[in-house]
């Protein structure tokens, strides 16, 4: 279920500033503008921007990426994986994706808070990906949602350096 991300605390608007941040280095670095952090007792513990590109691994989004350091996190203090994620609050920049969503829901994150809705992938919008998975997560969405949409605007206005040549065929002829 979403919340109104219009009555965020102090606290969760200082997290989504710093998603943010990370949202413009992957604007910076040509990568769809993606930025998230992971909060687990009032701390980061984990922080990415999509990598896509640069790793050219279509499953290094932002979210995954901080799973990947959650995961460290846990190892080197010494915690129970499962039980950091249950506690663990995702502060991302856009709608996590399918892909994402379920990924986030299968751990058990406490809750997402986001920026714009993903009208093209999101876990929710496209999806309904708790539908399906049923989690306990709670999600809030619309917190500066044109500024994430205005950074994406901005990539999508820009080519892609890693994506694929255009394939188009026209009548008798194969290009």
């Amino acid at each position: 279920m979403i919340m109104d991300a219009s009555v965020l605390s102090d606290d969760e608007k200082k997290f989504m500033d710093e998603a943010f941040k990370y949202a413009q280095e992957a604007l910076e670095a040509q990568e769809v503008p993606v930025g998230c952090i992971f909060i687990y007792e009032n701390e980061i513990i984990a922080l990415g921007r999509n990598e896509v590109n640069r790793t050219r691994n279509a499953t290094r989004h932002a979210e995954i990426i901080c799973i990947d350091q959650v995961n460290e996190y846990a190892k080197k203090n010494g915690l129970d994986l499962k039980s950091v994620l249950a506690e663990t609050s995702v502060y991302v920049t856009v709608e996590p994706c399918i892909m994402c969503a379920a990924a986030l829901y299968n751990v058990n994150i406490k809750s997402i808070i986001f920026g714009c809705q993903n009208d093209r992938f999101g876990g929710q919008t496209v999806f309904d990906v708790a539908k399906v998975l049923g989690p306990k997560t709670t999600v809030k969405g619309g917190f500066r949602a044109e500024e994430a949409m205005g950074l994406l605007k901005e990539f999508y206005k820009g080519t892609n350096p890693s994506a694929p040549s255009t394939k188009v065929k026209t009548k008798g002829k194969k290009m």
